[in-house]
């Protein structure tokens, strides 16, 4: 099996599309480290020696996998299965280049155990189909670090916004000390939308006329809670500019307290701080007694393109199966997508325990699903919003005029989308 984890570039795609390989499928991992490649090795292995079939795995540098995949597509140069991040869905299913895997979900022993949000998940594009089996859940709860609690006069986590940001505030007094690990920079986008939703108390995107709630007066407020807590010091000024990497460093190093991030952040952190002195907490709720965590995934797809169709989806029901997915989700982050699985004693620990109580009371705590079902969610996400919050931030914007912005660009896009058939 060969793995590759460099950019391909416009030579090297020619290499691998006119060269002769003996793989059956193609796998392309696009959420690449080390650690990953080596256990989606370790499980598609097996799967070659219980089918005597092959697959090369090539592995994308995730800071350039969007365009890199989208050029091997457009190219000809198309996977069998791929590495879909939810939010990539809706541009291929758009251009009908996903297998309807609902057909096989239905015949497959493990079909019926898959939970409920793990099948909505899967079909959440125009075309509501089953197009991506998930294999995981990247669902936001807040870390918090036990002993700055303490320092600052904290008796308990808490619960409500409100006593979060006092909270926050009552950490940043203690010097060299901050609150908040604000995620200014890269993949920010999910912590102002989850602020927005609790403020507003509503988790809907779109009102029923089509337009962006984003900048409804709950939501600004929940903006604007963000920017006070940067603008008063309860966020290192740098923060600004922070992605996972930073963030996820300025809680277990002890910069701040508070930190709302996936079970993926765990791995690091368990590996730097001891468990007592940290634990995992819902997120705190808004006015209106309800938080909407935000929550993310990422999945198995096939191009109907592939030549081995039955092949593809036994590779896909292989990574998926209850025993290969505990596998995965235990060594790079996620929540697993089988029912039961909060019983397995690995999961069953005072860091998992915000995660799970999130889960297990919906009434309370509302997943977010952003709309990655609309085809310029992508560009919003990963550009557009990132650099106008910072300016917000910068108070060169005020959060009214952020959420202006937003819902014209959100508006539109969504209009698009109901155009096309969205339902």
């Amino acid at each position: 099996m060969t793995i590759r984890n460099a950019l391909l570039t416009s030579a090297t795609l020619a290499l691998f599309a006119g060269g002769a390989s003996a793989a059956d499928l193609t796998l392309v991992e696009v959420i690449t480290s080390p650690e990953r490649t080596e256990v989606l090795q370790g499980l598609v292995s097996a799967w070659e020696q219980e089918t005597g079939n092959t697959v090369e795995i090539v592995s994308l540098p995730w800071g350039q996998a969007f365009e890199t995949l989208a050029t091997m597509v457009a190219g000809g140069d198309i996977p069998d299965v791929v590495e879909m991040p939810e939010r990539w869905m809706a541009q291929y299913s758009a251009a009908g280049q996903l297998t309807d895997l609902g057909p096989y979900v239905a015949e497959w022993e493990n079909g019926a155990t898959l939970t409920e949000q793990t099948v909505r998940m899967g079909s959440m594009t125009a075309a509501n189909k089953l197009e991506m089996i998930p294999y995981g859940f990247y669902l936001r709860a807040m870390f918090y670090n036990k002993d700055l609690l303490e320092q600052a006069g904290v008796a308990e986590p808490p619960k409500t916004m409100e006593e979060f940001v006092a909270a926050a505030n009552a950490v940043s007094q203690i010097e060299g000390k901050s609150g908040y690990c604000l995620r200014g920079g890269p993949g920010g986008t999910n912590g102002w939308m989850m602020f927005a939703a609790a403020m507003n108390d509503n988790p809907e995107f779109f009102d029923e006329n089509g337009q962006s709630t984003i900048n409804q007066p709950g939501a600004v407020q929940g903006l604007q809670t963000l920017i006070d807590l940067y603008t008063s010091g309860a966020a290192p000024r740098d923060s600004i500019n922070w992605g996972f990497n930073e963030i996820v460093a300025g809680f277990y190093s002890g910069t701040c307290a508070f930190l709302d991030q996936d079970p993926d952040a765990l791995i690091g952190i368990a590996d730097q701080m001891d468990p007592e002195t940290f634990a995992v907490m819902p997120m705190p709720v808004g006015p209106g007694g309800r938080a909407f965590p935000t929550i993310g995934y990422a999945g198995w797809s096939i191009f109907n393109t592939t030549e081995s169709p039955d092949e593809a989806w036994s590779l896909v029901a292989h990574l998926s199966s209850p025993e290969s997915n505990a596998t995965w989700a235990k060594r790079v982050g996620v929540i697993p997508i089988h029912q039961g699985a909060d019983q397995d004693p690995y999961f069953h620990t005072p860091q998992f325990a915000g995660w799970f109580e999130e889960l297990n009371n919906p009434d309370t705590y509302i997943p977010l699903s952003m709309p990655s079902y609309l085809e310029g969610f992508g560009y919003f996400a990963d550009q557009l919003s990132i650099e106008t919050a910072q300016q917000a931030l910068l108070g060169e914007i005020t959060a009214q005029q952020l959420a202006d912005q937003w819902a014209e660009y959100l508006t539109a896009e969504y209009a698009k989308y109901k155009e096309a058939g969205g339902q």
